[in-house]
């Protein structure tokens, strides 16, 4: 029968070479490929910020263009079928501070009613670049012409308003 050994406070020896450690060694695959998935996770965010603010600015250009034309295709529109109705008070309400500085509406309205009388009328595209609208226009003679309409924004209300018509 084995007895208790003869030195119990002896420790075990270590285990020799081939021994598989008691951790796991750290992952030494795949290391460049998460560094470059990083990388670009990282650029695209930046992309998306630094994109996506110009893409607004882009888009509030374009919808300012698209406003300015909207509003002076009708501010012309209204003021045309004012002389179309032959209301003249009307027409003279579109225009801008300036022009009604320099005519009354009593004189305008005298003024437009001695000239040939708008039958119909087709208004163009504004440029935002000079806000004049083109607008051709036939007379109750059968007589054409193209106008340039030339608009001015109001500093009070912000509207865009006829201030010549050439």
């Amino acid at each position: 029968m084995p007895g208790p050994p003869a030195h119990p406070e002896v420790p075990t020896p270590p285990a020799g070479p081939g021994v598989a450690p008691p951790f796991a060694a750290p992952p030494t695959e795949g290391r460049n490929t998460r560094l470059w998935l990083g990388l670009g996770a990282g650029a695209l965010a930046l992309l998306l910020c630094c994109g996506g603010g110009g893409a607004a600015v882009i888009g509030l250009a374009v919808t300012g263009v698209q406003a300015i034309d909207e509003q002076g295709r009708a501010v012309s529109t209204d003021y045309y079928q004012a002389l179309v109705e032959r209301k003249y008070g009307a027409a003279y309400d579109q225009l801008c501070d300036a022009a009604q500085r320099r005519e009354s509406r009593r004189e305008f309205e005298r003024r437009v009613a001695d000239e040939p009388q708008v039958a119909s009328f087709r208004v163009g595209d504004v440029d935002p670049n000079t806000l004049t609208v083109p607008v051709d226009v036939t007379f109750t003679g059968g007589d054409r012409d193209r106008q340039q309409v030339t608009l001015e924004q109001d500093r009070q209300t912000g509207e865009l308003e006829v201030c010549g018509v050439s």
